[in-house]
């Protein structure tokens, strides 16, 4: 009997998702007794004509990660759809457009003007040459592919019917994916394939929150002193953890929680919360006393607001191009994507 056929493909991202399943370790031995792997070009010498030459719906399950940033993802991510008969997005670019997503507050041309241009002493390119679609060469034409204005989350250019979170997917949740997808008893489509609770729900530190919390500062983790036993929020440390869907740790406290740094968001939000920043920004300033009319009046909140460093990359750090701010507007470039 054949063996189910598996993608894996790239679009943008660091490469920690691919390193997400090397870390499955001896378990993907398992996994390599279980499936075909069709085409994963980061591991083997894999060709895009391959793909184009299966059938479509002759791969089992694609694994995609990565935003989509460029006219090659859209065209590959688009090919693995018609290929494949279940497409996951593995990790957090792919399921809410992560840090890649946060370019969105500027548009293409000011990113290649800083990263061509202007970026720091060591550019040197006094003609501002910058990449072209197409370049004529003695040979030829050489061409790259075209760097979108927009970030976007995998769903935003195909249909995904899974959701594997996080940064990256931690590797019990990869295998259990797998085994499930593997075995035919699905959940609905369209389902993160994650514990849909937030991480305070199960974090070990919720006993040391006071019955009322309230702050009057913002602290950095980086220039404090961090109680490893303590609530992050009630130090005064912006903690994600109440707005961030449980998952990135088999058991008991998340990932960075365990080294005594606060949540970054990486999971995403759990089932009905529809803007993780908006929901977040309101978690926080329930704790602010923003209740009370001599904060308000003396100015203390706007004051305790300013302490925060980057708002916008705090709050959503991992979610822009699915949140209902999704970009900067008002750019030309990005009316004509749309």
């Amino acid at each position: 009997m054949a063996k189910p056929k598996v993608a894996f493909y790239w679009c943008a991202s660091c490469g920690g998702c691919e390193e997400a399943i090397i870390d499955l370790n001896e378990d993907i031995l398992k996994v390599a007794e279980l499936v075909d792997i069709v085409f994963w070009p980061c591991a083997m010498d894999y060709k895009y004509q391959d793909v184009r030459n299966m059938k479509d719906g002759e791969i089992t399950v694609a694994f995609i990660n990565g935003a989509i940033r460029t006219d090659e993802q859209v065209e590959i991510s688009r090919l693995l759809r018609q290929k494949s008969q279940i497409v996951v997005a593995f990790g957090a670019c792919s399921h809410l457009g992560g840090i890649p997503g946060l370019a969105n507050f500027w548009d293409r041309d000011t990113i290649f003007n800083s990263s061509y241009g202007s970026a720091c002493p060591s550019v040197d390119n006094p003609e501002n040459i910058i990449p072209q679609v197409i370049s004529k060469v003695p040979e030829g034409e050489l061409t790259l592919p075209k760097f979108h204005n927009t970030v976007k989350s995998l769903d935003q250019v195909v249909e995904v019917d899974y959701y594997l979170p996080g940064c990256s997917p931690a590797p019990y949740l990869t295998m259990k994916a797998i085994e499930k997808i593997l075995s035919g008893d699905l959940p609905a489509k369209g389902t993160v394939l994650a514990p849909n609770k937030s991480l305070c729900d199960q974090c070990t530190r919720n006993d040391t929150k006071p019955e009322k919390l309230t702050i009057d500062k913002i602290n950095r983790v980086s220039l404090v002193e961090v109680d490893p036993e303590k609530c992050f929020l009630a130090q005064g440390i912006i903690c994600m953890g109440p707005v961030t869907r449980f998952g990135c740790s088999e058991n008991d406290d998340g990932r960075c929680i365990k080294v005594n740094m606060p949540c970054r968001g990486c999971y995403g939000p759990p089932d009905g919360v529809k803007d993780t920043g908006a929901k977040m920004v309101a978690a926080l300033a329930s704790i602010m006393g923003l209740e009370d009319e001599e904060n308000m009046k003396d100015n203390k909140i706007s004051s305790l607001m300013d302490q925060i460093i980057d708002p916008a990359g705090t709050f959503y750090r991992f979610t822009l191009p699915v949140s209902m701010l999704r970009r900067k507007q008002g750019n030309d470039t990005e009316k004509r994507e749309k």
